[in-house]
C-alpha cells in the first residue's frame, strides 16, 4: 500500500494548516488522486491493522438502505455511534440515497406520488445494457436532504467504467480524513467494485480515489509519522463467493494473506 503512504507523506509535507468544523485543526491539501489496481491484490492498509469485518459490515448496511445504527450488521462496528440520535437514527445518509433516492412523479390525479430510485440497481442494469455509457453514476450528495442528514456525505459520488473485460470505479470524496477514514474508504469501495464486477461478468480492475479536501487532523500527525516508519507488507487477497449482488453477505468475502503491523489509535473528530 505504498500509494496510501505516499498520500500521507504528501499531506504532511505540503498540507496547509486550516481550521475545520470540529475545531480540532488540520493539515489540508486540496485535490489528490491515487489508483489501486485490484488485479495486483486487495488494497487494505498493512502498516497498521485495519478491520475488514467492520468495513464490510458498513458497506452491506449501506446496500440495505439502512439509516439506523441498530439495524443489520452495523451494531457490531460502532462506526456511526457518535453521530446518531437517541433512537439511533442518522437521517437519509449514504444507503438511503443509494437505494431509496426520493422521486416524485405525477399520480395522474393532479398531484404527486413519492417513489424511490435504486441507483445501485440502475448502475448494474446500465453496465449490462450499455457498458460504454458515461452515465453510470451513483450519488449520495442530495442537496435537498442535507439538512436531514446527521453527517453530510464525505464520499459523495462514484462512477463505473467498463473496458477490456474489466470494470473500474472512480470515487470523488469531498472530505477525506487521511488517518481514520481513508483506509476504510479505499477498502470499502474496492469491495463494492468486486461486487459490481462479479454481477456484471467482468473482472474488478482499477479503483481511482479522487480527493477534494485531503486532511490530517493535528492530533493524528504523530501517529501517521510513526506509520511512515513502517515497511508495507505484500497486499492481501480477497475472494467473493459467486452469488447474486443483492444476496451477498458478510461470510461471502474471504480475506487471505493479510500481514499487518500493530494498530495505531487515532481519536475521532466529531
Amino acid at each position: 500500500m505504498k500509494q496510501y503512504l505516499e498520500l500521507v507523506r504528501e499531506v504532511l509535507e505540503n498540507g496547509i494548516q486550516k481550521g475545520d468544523r470540529t475545531g480540532t485543526g488540520t493539515l489540508s491539501l486540496f485535490g489528490a488522486q491515487k489508483k489501486y489496481d485490484l488485479r495486483e491484490g486487495f488494497p487494505l492498509v498493512t502498516t497498521k491493522k485495519v478491520s475488514i469485518g467492520n468495513i464490510l459490515r458498513e458497506l452491506l448496511w449501506f446496500l440495505k438502505g439502512a439509516t439506523n445504527i441498530n439495524d443489520g450488521l452495523l451494531p457490531h462496528t460502532h462506526i456511526w455511534d457518535d453521530w446518531a440520535d437517541e433512537k439511533g437514527e442518522l437521517g437519509p445518509i449514504y444507503g438511503y440515497q443509494w437505494i431509496l433516492w426520493e422521486a416524485f412523479r405525477d399520480d395522474g390525479k393532479g398531484g404527486y406520488k413519492k417513489n424511490h430510485i435504486n441507483q445501485v440497481q440502475q448502475a448494474i442494469d446500465l453496465i449490462k445494457k450499455d457498458p460504454n455509457s458515461r452515465r453510470i453514476l451513483v450519488t449520495a450528495w442530495n442537496p435537498a436532504d442535507l439538512p436531514r442528514m446527521a453527517l453530510a456525505p464525505c464520499h459523495a459520488f462514484f462512477q463505473l467504467y467498463a473496458v477490456d473485460g474489466r470494470l473500474d470505479l472512480q470515487l470523488y470524496q469531498r472530505s477525506a480524513d487521511i488517518a481514520l477514514g481513508v483506509p476504510y474508504n479505499i477498502a470499502s469501495y474496492s469491495a463494492l467494485l468486486m461486487m459490481f464486477a462479479q454481477e456484471c461478468g467482468l473482472l474488478p480492475g482499477i479503483f481511482t480515489h479522487t480527493l477534494g479536501d485531503a486532511h490530517i487532523y493535528l492530533n493524528h500527525v504523530d501517529g501517521l509519522k510513526e506509520q511512515l516508519k513502517r515497511t508495507p507488507h505484500p497486499m492481501p487477497r480477497v475472494t467473493l463467493n459467486k452469488k447474486s449482488f443483492w444476496d451477498i453477505a458478510l461470510e461471502d468475502f474471504k480475506l487471505m494473506n493479510y500481514t499487518h503491523d500493530a494498530p495505531i489509535r487515532f481519536p475521532i473528530a466529531v
